[in-house]
């Protein structure tokens, strides 16, 4: 069958937009093939590039795009209930992660930046958390995960555990820090065996634990500033 519409087959195989994506990275493409790649495929008639542009005609390009209804985005040719429902995730996953960039880029340069950023969270907790930040190379946070809950020792703070998520994440460093629902952050003696621990694992895993942080009632203690992380 012929007709004058191109398909994506006839384009060259490096000028496709999966080809150029994966040979480029995803900054090198443009807004028609990025909405291409998600879209799939196009009709009989029309390709998946061509379906994209008429997306972007009627959306004024990505700035109505991002707030569409699906019933609008089924108006466009080419785009069924299933398209418009793998748009609307794509843009919404989109959104969720443009939010999250203020935390993410937090930068820890002392034991009150650790403080600022948990206090709230962690003062009025009924049960230890044990909590760790994972940190790049400009001591930005990457990650907050709490790591276990319940009273603290040595036994059940596995250096394994702090340290599997730092290598998922390429963290250059971590900082640990738990509360004491007591609001007293006085360190205990498994405290500081705690941290002794983590430290000297750290040392050989070539991840540097920066501080062990203790969360009260609106202060808190650093054990680095104690002396425990060297």
């Amino acid at each position: 069958m012929s007709h004058s519409s191109f398909l994506i087959r006839d384009v060259p195989v490096r000028e496709r937009p999966r080809e150029r994506l994966l040979q480029e990275g995803p900054q090198a493409l443009t807004n028609q093939e990025i909405l291409a790649i998600i879209l799939r495929n196009g009709t009989r008639k029309e390709s998946v590039l061509q379906v994209a542009q008429h997306l972007l005609a009627k959306f004024d390009g990505l700035m109505l795009l991002k707030d569409a209804a699906i019933e609008e985005l089924c108006t466009v040719n080419g785009i069924g209930e299933a398209k418009a429902v793998e748009l609307a995730a794509a843009i919404e996953l989109g959104r969720r992660i443009h939010s999250m960039q203020p935390d993410e880029r937090y930068v820890i340069r002392s034991p009150e930046d650790v403080s600022n950023y948990v206090m709230e969270d962690m003062r009025f907790l009924q049960q230890e958390h044990f909590d760790c930040l994972y940190l790049n190379t400009k001591n930005q946070v990457l990650l907050r995960k709490t790591i276990f809950i319940g009273s603290l020792n040595a036994s059940i703070v596995h250096p394994r555990e702090v340290f599997k998520e730092a290598f998922r994440r390429s963290a250059a460093s971590i900082i640990c820090m738990h509360n004491h629902p007591s609001g007293d952050p006085t360190p205990s003696r498994e405290d500081i065996e705690v941290t002794k621990r983590l430290a000297e694992s750290g040392k050989v895993l070539g991840i540097e634990l920066l501080d062990h942080i203790i969360i009260g009632d609106r202060k808190f203690v650093s054990l680095k500033e104690q002396g425990y992380v060297i």
